[in-house]
C-alpha cells in the first residue's frame, strides 16, 4: 500500500513516516499544501495522510481541490484543531476519518485499515480472495491446507496489493510503487524475489503470472 504523508512538523513527519515503513506500507512524506497536490497529480496513492495546519495551502484547501478533480483517493484528516466547527468543515470538505494529535500509531492505523475496507466496499478485517486470506493487523497470510504463516514487510506489502485489487493485472512497476518510496533503491528482480517466496510459502498456484503484463489473484477464487 503506497501512502501520501502530509506532514509539516519534522518530528512528527519522521516518526510517522518509520512508523508506516515499519508497518508494511511504501510511504512518500512532504511537507506543504501545494507539493501534496502536485503530487497527487502525478502519482496514485492509495491513502493520504493529511495535516491541516500546512504552510502554503492548508489542508482544507487541499482536500478541497482534490475532491472538485475528481480525486477520490482515501483522505485522514490528522490535526490538533477540536472544535467541532473544525471537524466538520474537514469532513464535509471530503475527508474520509479525522484524527486528533496527539494520537498513537496503533489507532491511525486502525482507522486508516477500514477506512480502505469501507472503500473497497468490505466490512471484514480480513482481506482475502474466497481462497487466500492476509490479516493486515498479524501480516500472517493462509491458503488451504498452509496454516497461518509470518511475511516479511515487503511480503505482505505485495500480497496486499494483490488482494486489495483480485482479478486485476498489476505490473512490475505497479507492485514496486506499492514496496518502494521515494528515495528506496529498487532491487533487481524484487517483485519475482518476493512472489517466489510468498508462492513457497502459501503455494505455487496462488498468484498467478500473466506472461509479459503481470501478475494478479483470482477474483473471488
Amino acid at each position: 500500500m503506497r501512502v501520501l504523508l502530509v506532514e509539516d512538523d519534522p518530528m512528527i513527519g519522521s516518526a510517522m513516516h518509520a512508523a508506516l515503513k515499519e508497518a508494511g506500507c511504501a510511504s512518500d512524506w512532504v511537507r506543504n499544501g501545494r507539493t501534496a497536490l502536485d503530487t497527487l497529480s502525478c502519482q496514485r496513492y492509495d491513502a493520504v495522510l493529511l495535516d491541516l495546519g500546512l504552510p502554503e495551502r492548508d489542508g482544507v484547501a487541499v482536500l478541497r481541490s482534490l475532491r472538485a478533480g475528481g480525486n477520490q483517493v482515501p483522505v485522514l484528516i490528522m490535526t490538533a484543531r477540536d472544535s467541532l466547527e473544525d471537524r466538520i468543515a474537514g469532513l464535509d470538505a471530503g475527508a474520509d476519518d479525522y484524527v486528533l494529535k496527539p494520537f498513537q500509531m496503533a489507532e491511525l492505523l486502525a482507522r486508516m485499515r477500514a477506512v480502505l475496507r469501507r472503500h473497497a466496499g468490505g466490512g471484514s478485517p480480513i482481506l482475502g480472495n474466497g481462497v487466500l486470506a492476509l490479516d493486515p493487523v498479524t501480516r500472517e497470510a493462509s491458503a488451504p491446507g498452509v496454516p497461518p504463516v509470518q511475511l516479511t514487510q515487503r511480503e505482505f506489502a505485495l500480497l496486499q496489493a494483490l488482494l486489495l485489487r483480485p482479478g486485476a493485472i498489476l505490473s512490475r512497476s505497479d507492485l514496486e510503487e506499492r514496496i518502494y518510496g521515494w528515495g528506496e533503491e529498487v532491487e533487481s528482480n524484487a517483485v519475482e524475489f518476493l512472489i517466489h517466496a510468498l508462492r513457497k510459502k502459501l503455494g505455487g498456484s496462488m498468484i498467478k503470472n500473466v506472461r509479459g503484463v503481470g501478475w494478479m489473484v483470482s477474483r473471488n477464487a
